[in-house]
């Protein structure tokens, strides 16, 4: 399967000032490419790219004041096949996980670890641990969270999530991952391409999308705690301890997001929705 990504941003920044990226497919589907996945910026400044400490492909750019759009379209290829599941993968001792996946069992910026173990137990304390325990959170956030773009705030946090029961997919993906992490399962928060291929197309326009990994028998999996079920086509860009560490775009002065268009479907469909601008917002609402 060939799958067509891009995206068409526009912020307009205040002053001069740098702006940090996570919008390149992530290394590990590099491979998979086969149209080149550059990062186009008008006007033209100068930009570098980097690694991060979780190994995500990054952009610098010494942007102008006013203007700066940021946009891509690339091709990939895919298995076509939806998310594995394995429900025999287990959860290994926290004594025995490598030392390089104990930070995401910490609380970080959107999942309060430590004022949500009480709760986490209360809900899973009786689940068999490993892939059942991550099947039984995501079944509880999927079940008791309503999802709607108007619920969205920059702010909201995985405790809000649990109070509020409403958020947009990375609230639903925040909560899981502190419930996971509450019940010693290692979780990291993923954002990527998601587009309706082989469920039915969403009325809203095409966006980025979020779900989360949990670390089984050694290797991360897939979840999603908004969807709850294996899809098809996803796309990473970047894994995080959460949405702080991954967002699409990180201002270091005032922006305003102008205009915001996402595309991703598979390339030999022939009723292509063409992509609309999201009204002005956070780019963290996703």
């Amino acid at each position: 399967m060939l799958i067509r990504l891009g995206y068409d941003i526009e912020l307009e920044n205040s002053r001069p000032q740098t702006v940090v990226t996570a919008l390149n497919v992530h290394p590990s589907r590099r491979a998979d490419l086969v149209e080149p996945d550059i990062l186009q910026v008008a006007p033209n400044v100068p930009v570098s790219g980097y690694t991060d400490s979780f190994g995500n492909l990054c952009m610098r750019i010494s942007a102008n004041a006013g203007p700066l759009r940021l946009w891509t379209s690339t091709l990939i290829r895919d298995t076509g096949q939806p998310d594995v599941v394995d429900w025999n993968a287990t959860q290994a001792p926290v004594d025995h996980l490598p030392p390089e996946i104990l930070r995401f069992l910490l609380a970080s910026r959107y999942c309060e670890v430590d004022r949500m173990s009480d709760l986490a137990w209360q809900l899973f304390g009786r689940c068999a641990p490993g892939w059942p325990c991550v099947q039984a959170i995501c079944d509880w956030v999927h079940r008791e969270v309503t999802f709607g773009y108007g619920f969205a705030r920059p702010t909201k946090t995985a405790l809000d999530v649990s109070v509020e029961r409403c958020g947009v997919c990375r609230d639903f993906q925040h909560l899981a991952i502190t419930f996971c992490r509450c019940m010693h399962i290692p979780a990291r928060y993923a954002t990527g391409y998601l587009g309706d291929i082989g469920v039915p197309a969403a009325p809203c326009p095409m966006d980025f999308s979020a779900w989360f990994e949990v670390y089984l028998s050694g290797q991360w999996w897939t979840f999603d705690a908004r969807h709850n079920q294996p899809r098809i086509g996803r796309v990473l860009m970047a894994t995080g301890r959460d949405a702080a560490d991954v967002a699409m775009t990180t201002s270091f002065g005032t922006s305003w997001l102008r205009n915001f268009a996402v595309v991703t479907y598979e390339e030999s469909d022939q009723t292509i929705r063409q992509p609309s601008a999201a009204p002005s917002g956070d780019l963290a609402s996703v």
